[in-house]
């Protein structure tokens, strides 16, 4: 069975689909939680992962003319790489455990040398079921949650540039494009559990 790696976009519920699709499968699922399992096998703090996760960091280049400067030290000027690294380190460990679903975090780049995957890009055509969601899960109002909406995107789409140097969403870095929109949360799981199990 293959890996299954899910881009999301913020709101279309690509979370929920992971989880479901593990479940079923009966495979383990890994998406914040990566964050723990790579703070605990390398000493690094949990609220400092957090604080880094799918956030783009600041230019190599710029961290090096603070650190010239004597704006930083060099270990504040290192980390968010130090952080990404640990993160890679752990799925790559993780994928040769056996089949799982990753969601987010530059997974299928990461491991597309790695082991046999499936990638797959979760979206919402519907706005108003996005903001629906994002009002429930983030506890926010109606005209705060477009705002979020586009922050999140954004932050994830300059994540994945800034570590792949590739466009996060664009179709032709996927292996399947499903909206949530129009086939709803289980109609995505059985797309892609039909696949996964064809593929076997």
């Amino acid at each position: 069975m293959k890996t299954i790696t899910i881009s999301r976009q913020y709101g279309s519920g690509g979370r929920q689909v992971a989880s479901m699709l593990a479940e079923k499968l009966g495979i383990p699922y890994y998406d914040s939680n990566l964050l723990l399992i790579a703070a605990e096998k390398y000493g690094i703090s949990p609220g400092l992962l957090k604080e880094y996760d799918e956030k783009k960091n600041s230019s190599f280049l710029f961290g090096i003319a603070m650190l010239a400067d004597g704006y930083t030290n060099q270990d504040r000027v290192m980390l968010p790489y130090k952080l990404y690294q640990a993160q890679c380190d752990s799925m790559k460990r993780l994928s040769q455990e056996g089949p799982c679903v990753f969601v987010g975090r530059c997974a299928d780049q990461i491991l597309k040398d790695e082991c046999e995957l499936l990638r797959v890009f979760i979206y919402a055509s519907d706005m108003e079921e996005r903001i629906s969601r994002i009002m429930k899960v983030d506890q926010i109002s109606q005209k705060e949650a477009p705002g979020r909406i586009a922050q999140k995107d954004r932050q994830r789409k300059d994540y994945y540039y800034f570590h792949t140097g590739q466009e996060w969403g664009k179709k032709e870095n996927y292996d399947l494009c499903l909206n949530t929109s129009t086939l709803g949360y289980e109609g995505c799981v059985d797309i892609i559990e039909r696949i996964v199990k064809e593929q076997q």
